[in-house]
């Protein structure tokens, strides 16, 4: 992609343009894209078959280089990596890391929506879709991702990507709370040899701040993923510090 220039659109316009072409969901929801109800009637409205892959900011290939490397070593001679797709939607790119990763990997793509859990459940069903490593494992579960503890035992996950589920907390009338609840929940799932990995438009001078503070101490870096549709793009990576609690 193109070096990145700054950008002064937000997620929630992106969402709304999204929003003209795929729904007829007001002003009002996209303030309330943190409730279950919002989510279930988008994916509602957009059911069509065959299922299109409905992407947030942009699809696996953009990314494919910051997450890749993270899916080099497993955790023991005997054990599949554990990879969660938090906030999965509809996007493909749970199933193109369990399509893409040699090694054996279990991608777990979870969402809070019953309805983009079972149109994902169908489509990958229907196309057949083939692992990289044939011990590989590709799950779709209902879940709210600011209670991973009923799923993910605490240090049980490699890597966990998130593209867009935190930003549409953060510009969510009443999603800031939950948004630093899924952070920390993050960081108690994952292994600490594992990473967050927060893929977001949002400029660092005030996603950082922001993260630090909920991390309560847990490393945290930035690199740029470069500029798409004139909007810019950032990777936010969090790992797990051993002496932080969250």
């Amino acid at each position: 992609m193109a070096p990145l220039s700054k950008s002064f659109l937000t997620s929630s316009r992106i969402f709304s343009a999204c929003l003209r072409l795929h729904s007829s969901l007001t002003s009002q929801m996209i303030e309330n894209m943190d409730k279950k109800a919002t989510w279930d009637r988008f994916y509602a409205e957009n059911s069509r078959k065959p299922l299109k892959n409905f992407e947030w900011f942009f699809g696996f290939e953009a990314v494919h280089n910051f997450i890749m490397p993270a899916l080099q070593s497993r955790p023991g001679p005997d054990a599949s990596l554990q990879v969660l797709d938090m906030g999965c939607g509809t996007s493909a790119l749970g199933p193109s890391i369990y399509q893409r990763c040699p090694l054996p990997v279990r991608v777990t793509c979870v969402d809070i929506s019953p309805v983009a859990v079972r149109l994902m459940q169908e489509h990958v069903r229907a196309k057949a879709v083939q692992p990289g490593n044939c011990s590989s494992q590709l799950d779709f579960v209902e879940l709210d991702c600011t209670q991973l503890h009923k799923h993910f035992p605490p240090g049980s996950v490699d890597l966990i990507v998130d593209k867009g589920t935190t930003d549409a907390m953060l510009k969510s009338k009443e999603g800031k709370r939950s948004a630093g609840l899924m952070l920390k929940q993050c960081l108690k799932a994952l292994r600490h040899t594992g990473s967050l990995l927060q893929f977001s438009d949002e400029d660092p001078d005030a996603r950082l701040p922001w993260l630090e503070t909920e991390a309560r101490g847990a490393p945290v870096a930035v690199q740029e993923v470069g500029e798409l549709r004139a909007i810019c793009y950032y990777c936010y990576q969090v790992t797990p510090h051993p002496h932080v609690q969250p």
